[in-house]
Parts: structure tokens; sequence; C-alpha cells
């Protein structure tokens, strides 16, 4: 007598047949009084499983297989979006020393903060950078015009019908003497990181119907082979400084020389009026 197979259960029709002689299942016709089945019968015991990886049974789409060209533009978006996150944080706006003392600083009256989500929801919190990178970059550091500052970095993402897209943010929060200063200083430390190349130098932008100025700039990074195109704008006021960067599938593939600086400071405008708090 043969016994089956392991975990190949005999079928509603008879014990299954013999195995191929060269290991493959043989689908004979066998004589019935039943009308002929096909192959794989729904009554089947267990379904039929494809020898192709990914192919669903009974005619399926395939699984745990999304379309590449998404996941591979989600893919070097969070990369850039790494990147960049180094860029800011080790610009290093000062410079190793002790703390700043002396007279004319600022009351600290603002804070930065990372909201679970910014621009209206569009974008989620996917990491908080804040104890860790942006820790470590202001760690030992010193400014004789910044007294207590404390890093904000935080990476965002948000999908939607074009694609995946990034959202950076990377400031600190204490007391300016010269803002003006601290937003060019970052600004021309991210344009000097390794990997970046400055392609539209720093101009000062001042969005409509606003007194805040922003700086911004373009930088240019290489991914596969690819030049991509990444926009950047920083804010510093007495309390709170930052950069951000804006990625998306169509910021990537633009002409450096082409970005709207005019828009990406309208939105870095709307990432200050998100992060910034009062204390307490």
């Amino acid at each position: 007598m043969t016994t089956p197979p392991p975990h190949q259960p005999p079928g509603p029709y008879g014990p299954p047949q013999p195995p191929h002689p060269y290991g493959g299942q043989q689908y004979a016709p066998q004589p019935s009084p039943y009308p002929q089945q096909q192959p794989y019968a729904p009554q089947q015991a267990y379904p039929p499983q494809s020898p192709y990886p990914g192919q669903g049974a009974w005619g399926q789409p395939p699984m745990g297989q999304p379309p590449r060209k998404k996941n591979r533009t989600g893919m070097v978006i969070g990369i850039i979006a790494a990147s960049l996150v180094g860029l800011f944080v080790l610009t290093r706006v000062v410079a190793a020393g002790s703390v700043a003392t002396g007279a004319g600083f600022p009351e600290a009256k603002y804070r930065l903060t990372l909201p679970q989500s910014m621009l209206a929801g569009e974008f989620k919190l996917d990491q908080d950078l804040s104890q860790t990178k942006g820790k470590e970059a202001l760690k030992g550091s010193y400014d004789s015009k910044v007294r207590n500052p404390k890093p904000a970095v935080g990476q965002y993402t948000s999908d939607s019908a074009s694609g995946q897209s990034a959202l950076v943010v990377s400031g600190m929060y204490g007391q300016f003497k010269d803002p003006e200063e601290v937003r060019h200083n970052m600004l021309a430390g991210a344009a000097g990181g390794e990997g970046a190349t400055l392609a539209v130098p720093a101009k000062d932008i001042t969005p409509v119907g606003s007194d805040i100025t922003m700086a911004c700039q373009v930088l240019t990074m290489t991914q596969d082979g690819s030049k991509l195109t990444l926009p950047v704008c920083a804010w510093a006021d007495e309390n709170t400084g930052a950069s951000v960067g804006v990625i998306t599938p169509e910021t990537l593939r633009q002409s450096p020389g082409s970005v709207d600086l005019d828009k990406v400071a309208a939105t870095t405008l709307k990432v200050r009026e998100e992060t910034r708090k009062p204390i307490g």
C-alpha cells in the first residue's frame, strides 16, 4: 500500500496520483463516473499553490509586491530626506566652546515643537530626531550670540496620488542676538555639506502678507547617477530658527533654476506657524 506524501490528505475522489518520475505532479486524466473535473477544482481540500513567487491563486493579482515605480520613488525620497537631515543637523551653526553669557540677549518666550502632523495634516511625523542627531550636533557647541540652544529635528512623510513626499525640519530654539546671522549660517552649512552642491545661491524672501524674512536656496544631490533638486528655506527670530526642506517627486526632477522659491518660502512660513509655540 502506498502512503500519501506528507501534508497531502486524500482528495474527495480517491488517493493522489503517484509522483511523476521527474519530480513534477502528474495530472493525467483518470477514468471517473463523474463529469470530468478541472485539475484544480474548488472542492479540493487545499487551494493550489502557484510555482511562481507572488502569483495569487484563482487569477488574483500578485500579493506582497506593490508597484515597482512607487516603491522606487518612495525609497529615493526616503534616502534624500535622511541625507537632508544630516546636512541640516551637522551644520553646527555654533562652534566649540562654552555657554554664552553676557547682556543683550532677548527673553526666551518661544520654543520649537514637532507636532504629529504638519501643513493641515498632509504630512505625518515619521521620526523625531531631536534627542539623537539634533542633540549630537549641538553637543559642546558655542556662539557668543546664541544662548541655551535646544534642538528640534523631525522628518515627515506624505502619501498622495502623485507619490510619496517628505518634509524635513531641522532647527533649534533658545536666545539669539543676531537672528539674521543664524538664518544664513544654517543655509551656508547645508550647502557646504558632503554630497550637496549649491545650485541657486541663498536669497532673502519675505512671503506676501508677512513680516518674516526667509533665506532660500536650491541644492542638488546625486543619487544612483541622477542629479536631484532640493529647495531649502530657513528662518530665524530672537528665539527660534530652522531649515525646512520639501521633497516631492516633482521638485526632485525640476531644474534648479525653475524652482519657485517664493512658494517654498510660503510653505516654510506655515511650518514656522505650526512649530513655534509660546513657552509655558
